[in-house]
């Protein structure tokens, strides 16, 4: 048995594949946010021969620690005169218009920010040796303030390691967890460099507790965590390096993604996963995109993750009047407990999901299959009270909690077109060329007509939506990011920079084997971090013979110009050594007898134009060859999809929903 899991701010999903019958199932269970290991027990504890199992989990225990600022003590050590940099970081405004900016305050207080005696130059070359009588007294502060882990930053560690090796040394032999920038981001670039080995620091110690009581608990035959990246890693190596996976779980549903879009034929995907807490969305051709340049709680980090763009907006996502009488949606979450209105679990504040509920689009009687009844009547009492508070009034025909239900539809969906204009638009790529993959338990509610607003032609939803990201787990192969930095001028030669990098490779080349994984499954991608001199930014190209040629036209695909006749330098070798593993294989189903449809119900659903009664299908009863025409509501055990008029809907051999967009 193979097992995803995926720990969501609502709900924890759970993915079994069956290889001896090939056969998958899924399940939900509510999350708990307090002890988030207790809802992964529940959900396993029904599961036969567990100890022979092999779970793939994406957790966001590392995220949380880090957002709630709820890690271990954590204390730096670095070169003396340098304890600010963590403070002082790049000086970049994040609203230029905020006359009173405030920046993250840093992971490492003042007081717990310690220096040591000794200088590198940026060749690598020793000027200052380290002064190794001052560890001693330093252990005995650590041990005076409590610290639990330490993270070590040291000018030009990057090409010169051995003085932070000399201090983890100590360290370690004192009980303390400790994080070296040298093993976590050996790049150039002190803060950002710094900033990623204090976040590893600060969430290791939590995510190891967390992950020791799993694997003691499960006794799984195998126990692998995602990476931000795309690929999982052993138990072991996500308890060292927990930094790798704060952003586990969106990217098991990128992923999730890209593996049924690619086995239906589409290469090019725009991924929209909408759940009960935040709404991630991501752009693939043909693989995901993947960025170095990424920040999480207002601070940078610096390994490389999916480029993956979040917005507060879920289905769980609060509504409220603000101060100058304007309707807002999210960004906070009624999240598991108390949940929507409708779960009459103790929610009193509206949300996304009463507001589909009470506009007809979600029927409170098919909810997780029939397995959770919804409250029809205490989610139109608290849309009303909005309405009231905003001032709404009525639209014709409608009542004041439907009018404020289609205003938060409105809101959110917003927020949303935002976010994908971001992923796409922004770097250049046309939605019209893109097909949108929506899945998470409420995108389906709302991808239709995302897709008709950016005019993207077509929207694909996966058999078990709402699990995805626990599906992308077991579809994710062994993957491993090396990074080296070495400031080369552009015209050095390729077999240079082959034999600089060859080191890399060799690593990467072991270190995946000893992941279990055969030599002929490895494939080893060789890449630059390139620029223009003077620029402060970089692109990753191939390390081909042509790579200058190559930076030219990636210069001018993202940017929109190039200029080949400036001279180009290499800033960082990348290595990125991906193990492939066997994926599950998606079932092919047979076509139906396409006469045979008929839906389950006629209800009335609030519409664009109106009130309408709109037919209600079961999912479970589409086979490949059926066809609906829009207005209409599919009803899923995980989901429910809305699509409109103009809107159709088809059935593929896997059992994808294709909706056919119309252009409204």
């Amino acid at each position: 048995m193979r097992i995803g899991i995926d720990i969501g701010g609502t709900f924890t999903d759970f993915v079994f594949f069956d290889e001896a019958t090939g056969r998958f199932s899924t399940q939900k269970t509510l999350s708990t946010p307090g002890a988030p290991a207790q809802a992964v027990l529940d959900g396993l504890q029904h599961t036969p021969q567990l100890a022979q199992a092999a779970i793939v989990h994406g957790s966001t225990v590392a995220t949380n620690a880090l957002l709630e600022r709820k890690g271990a003590v954590t204390a730096l050590v670095t070169t003396a005169g340098f304890r600010d940099v963590l403070e002082i970081g790049r000086q970049n405004r994040a609203d230029i218009y905020a006359l009173f900016g405030r920046r993250p305050a840093p992971l490492v207080p003042a007081e717990l920010r310690f220096e040591v005696t000794e200088r590198v130059d940026h060749h690598g070359r020793p000027l200052v040796p380290l002064v190794e009588a001052q560890l001693g007294p330093l252990i005995e502060q650590l041990r005076a303030a409590g610290v639990e882990s330490v993270a070590v930053s040291l000018l030009f560690s990057f090409i010169y390691p051995a003085h932070e090796q000399i201090i983890a040394e100590r360290l370690r032999a004192a009980g303390f967890f400790v994080s070296l920038s040298c093993e976590v981001l050996p790049e150039f670039r002190e803060y950002e460099r710094t900033s990623t080995t204090v976040i590893n620091a600060f969430v290791s110690p939590v995510m190891d507790h967390y992950l020791a009581q799993l694997e003691r608990d499960t006794r799984a035959a195998d126990f692998r965590v995602m990476q931000s990246n795309g690929g999982s890693i052993r138990a072991s190596q996500a308890r060292r390096e927990a930094v790798r996976c704060v952003l586990s779980g969106p990217a098991g549903g990128v992923v999730g993604a890209r593996t049924v879009a690619r086995a239906a034929g589409f290469e090019q995907i725009i991924t929209f996963d909408m759940g009960g807490t935040s709404t991630d969305v991501s752009l693939a051709v043909g693989e995901p995109q993947v960025t170095t340049e990424s920040e999480i709680g207002g601070l940078p980090l610096r390994i490389p993750v999916i480029d993956i763009h979040t917005v507060g907006a879920g289905g769980g996502s609060l509504a409220a009047v603000d101060a100058g009488g304007a309707l807002r949606v999210g960004p906070a979450s009624a999240g598991a407990d108390p949940g929507p209105v409708c779960y009459g679990r103790g929610g009193t504040q509206p949300t996304v999901t009463d507001a589909n509920l009470i506009l007809g689009r979600l029927p409170a009687d098919q909810f997780l299959g029939g397995q959770m009844a919804l409250d029809v009547t205490a989610a139109e009492a608290a849309l009303a009270r909005l309405a009231a508070a905003a001032s709404l009034p009525a639209r014709p025909g409608l009542t004041s909690a439907q009018s404020a239900a289609l205003g938060i539809i409105a809101v959110v969906n917003a927020h949303m077109e935002r976010a994908l204009r971001v992923i796409s638009i922004q770097r250049g790529y046309d939605p019209q060329d893109f097909t949108l993959i929506s899945f998470g338990g409420a995108g389906s509610l709302h991808a239709a007509g995302l897709a008709r607003s950016l005019n993207i032609p077509r929207v694909l939803i996966p058999p078990g939506a709402a699990t995805l990201s626990a599906f992308g787990m077991l579809a994710a192969d062994v993957v491993k990011d090396y990074v080296q930095t070495v400031m080369r001028p552009g015209s050095t030669p390729a077999a240079e920079l082959e034999a600089l990098i060859a080191p890399l490779a060799q690593r990467g080349q072991t270190e995946v084997q000893a992941e279990g994984v055969p030599a002929g499954q490895i494939a080893l991608e060789k890449l630059l971090d390139m620029r223009y001199r003077g620029q402060s930014y970089e692109l990753a190209v191939p390390l081909t013979p042509d790579f200058v040629a190559q930076f030219h036209a990636a210069h001018r695909q993202v940017y929109g110009h190039s200029e080949p006749a400036m001279p180009v330098e290499i800033v960082n070798l990348r290595l990125r050594a991906v193990g492939q593993l066997a994926r599950p294989s998606l079932p092919v189903f047979a076509a139906a007898d396409t006469t045979a449809l008929e839906p389950f119900d006629r209800r009335p659903v609030v519409l664009a134009g109106g009130l309408a009664e709109v037919p209600f299908y079961h999912g479970l009863q589409l086979k490949p060859g059926h066809r609906i025409i829009g207005p209409a509501v599919v009803v899923q055990p995980d989901t429910t999809v809305f699509f409109a008029a103009g809107d159709i809907l088809r059935v593929d051999k896997y059992q994808n929903l294709i909706i056919e967009v119309g252009r409204g």
